[in-house]
């Protein structure tokens, strides 16, 4: 069964745009608040506000500077999120599509805010992030989760990283021929 399958698309507007006699106008409200993406070429599974939500979290958690001097927008970490993805089985698919909607959503379900997490400022974003990292919720704290371990995956296993971090390259080249 799936993680998400106790929030429908009902409830989770429920939720996000309160109650069932104001909805239309507060679901209305929070999309406004959601904004437009900019348009992406070539997704391959990602809306252009997907994209946008992980390219924000992907940023938070691995923005330029320090030991490793690029950052994830330099690594195509979205991009390559949206190429796994594309692959995918459906019900994975939309357990990481409605995950990516809790995160977007995130700062007003959980912290009440009124902005979404793409539209936060580079520091509130990363505050709100570490909240989800160390939440009590199991469901908060396993999406974070799942998205640094696959973001860490794809961009330290680039070789212009390897350096940066001590690490000399794989030791298997392949069976001699």
């Amino acid at each position: 069964m799936s993680r998400f399958a106790f929030l429908t698309r009902r409830r989770f507007l429920a939720l996000a745009g309160g109650t069932v006699a104001v909805g239309a106008g507060a679901t209305g409200g929070v999309m406004l608040l959601r904004g437009s993406a900019p348009g992406v070429d070539g997704l391959r599974q990602l809306s252009a506000q997907g994209y946008r939500t992980i390219a924000a979290v992907a940023r938070t958690h691995l923005p330029p500077g320090g030991a490793v001097p690029s950052g994830a927008d330099d690594a195509g970490l979205a991009r390559a999120f949206d190429g796994w993805l594309a692959d995918e089985p459906p019900e994975v698919i939309r357990d990481l599509s409605m995950a990516l909607h809790l995160v977007e959503f995130g700062p007003m379900l959980f912290d009440g805010q009124a902005a979404t997490f793409s539209n936060l400022a580079p520091d509130a974003q990363l505050k709100h992030w570490e909240g989800w990292l160390y939440a009590e919720n199991d469901t908060r704290r396993q999406v974070a989760v799942a998205f640094k371990k696959f973001l860490a995956l794809v961009f330290f296993d680039r070789p212009e990283v390897w350096a940066a971090i001590g690490y000399g390259g794989p030791s298997f080249h392949g069976m001699p021929k």
